[in-house]
């Protein structure tokens, strides 16, 4: 009997990307599985994303389109879970009949026992239907966060931080190694706080050990940290794991004083320059990926002049920029919004053309430099590849010409010839 199709279309978070795949595991046996934004299946699944304004737009316009495609018959089952999901299902179902259920954050189980009309056991399932190149993966570590930033709606969606068990993250990881992954990258609301709700102490170090041991990873690479608490022996273990990249993603927000105090951040200006120069002194050739939100309620222009100092004394390896928008139920919803939208665009403009400037510089420094890639695809006349200095998706780019045949998801020794604002260019 031929198995019907099914679409997982997930938006938003690598984290979201990883509860699609544990689906995905449970229900291949019934369903052909895609990852694509293909038009025509029997079922699909939206895994939405609720975080900020321009997200839930994407999720909401997207249910629309796949909705209007139920109605045409299309497709015959339509399913929403994830983040807005969580959030705003009363009012989902109420204005979109055609969604056949709609699921919040915790529902991997509860989807795949609605689909296969059979019960599905509660336990942790290490399996993965990747939806990513074969070749890395992300490996979730924990759930929820406890901290309170007045502007961060995660709490609120995803509640407080449950830590994976270590065996369970190691039996997935493992199942991950088989199935050729060669870059792991460790993803967590708060990576550092992984297995304090455990014990009361973080446990990261040991799981980085752990997983560094693994036969057939080449790379790990570590998302989403705070800049308290900071293990100096995780940036050790950076600095002597040759498996471990040199490299680091945590959203910083903002430099001033009077604004990370508005944004309950519990750092000041002083412990975040300490904290980066620690980063750096521990591991010199660092690449430092950092957030920053400008337009936050009550910021002055000297505010974002000091913002924007900061960024151009430090000096970061990659940066992202956000405009601030209100999320309901958050601490900062009920401040004052007094910075005008096209005031937050000018900011995030100007702070992206900094940033601009210090990354052509920085990518400058590598020309005539070889450095280890792995090659992600080919587009066009191009092979596309990463260093150990950039993560999938957010990060810089190596272009290599394609005329020599190179394999995807394997390293090679790229010497780079050209740089330009957030890519280079090198040869085999």
């Amino acid at each position: 009997m031929k198995r019907p199709t099914l679409n997982i279309i997930t938006l938003g978070c690598s984290k979201n990307k990883v509860d699609s795949e544990h689906l995905a595991a449970l229900l291949q046996h019934r369903y052909v599985i895609r990852h694509d934004s293909e038009r025509k299946s029997d079922a699909v699944i939206i895994n939405t994303c609720g975080f900020i304004g321009d997200a839930q737009e994407e999720s909401v316009d997207t249910i629309l389109e796949y909705a209007e495609l139920r109605k045409q018959g299309k497709i015959k089952k339509l399913y929403v879970t994830g983040c807005l999901s969580q959030r705003f299902r009363k009012e989902l179902q109420a204005e979109i009949h055609e969604v056949d259920a709609f699921y919040g954050v915790e529902s991997v189980n509860l989807i795949a026992a609605d689909l296969l009309k059979e019960e599905v056991q509660p336990e942790y399932c290490s399996h993965r239907v990747l939806s990513t190149p074969k070749h890395y993966a992300y490996l979730k570590i924990s759930e929820g966060c406890n901290r309170r930033c007045a502007f961060c709606a995660i709490p609120l969606i995803r509640g407080s931080h449950v830590s994976v068990p270590m065996a369970d993250l190691l039996d997935e990881a493992k199942e991950l190694a088989k199935q050729g992954v060669k870059e792991l990258i460790l993803i967590a609301q708060d990576l550092t706080y992984y297995g304090h709700d455990i014990d009361g102490q973080s446990h990261i170090v040991e799981l980085v050990k752990a997983l560094c041991d693994i036969d057939g990873f080449e790379w790990i690479r570590l998302h989403y940290g705070y800049p308290l608490g900071f293990p100096d022996e995780l940036l050790d273990l950076m600095r002597e794991n040759p498996k471990i990249c040199h490299y680091i993603d945590l959203p910083l927000q903002h430099i001033s004083t009077h604004i990370l105090k508005a944004m309950r951040r519990g750092v000041d200006r002083e412990q975040t320059i300490g904290f980066v120069e620690n980063v750096r002194r521990h591991v010199p050739d660092i690449a430092f990926r950092t957030t920053f939100i400008v337009g936050f309620p009550g910021e002055t222009e000297e505010d974002f002049e000091e913002l924007c100092q900061f960024v151009r004394d430090i000096r970061f390896e990659r940066v992202g920029v956000f405009a601030f928008s209100p999320e309901e139920g958050t601490a900062a919803y009920d401040m004052p919004d007094d910075v005008p939208d096209e005031v937050k665009q000018a900011r995030v403009d100007k702070l992206m053309a900094i940033q601009q400037d210090i990354s052509l510089e920085i990518n400058a420094q590598r020309v005539g430099k070889t450095e280890k890639v792995l090659i992600d695809r080919l587009e066009g006349d191009y092979y596309v590849g990463r260093s150990q200095y950039d993560s999938p998706e957010v990060d810089d780019e190596i272009l290599i010409p394609a005329s020599k045949d190179l394999q995807i998801g394997q390293f090679y020794q790229v010497k780079i010839t050209q740089a330009d604002y957030f890519d280079c260019y090198g040869e085999a």
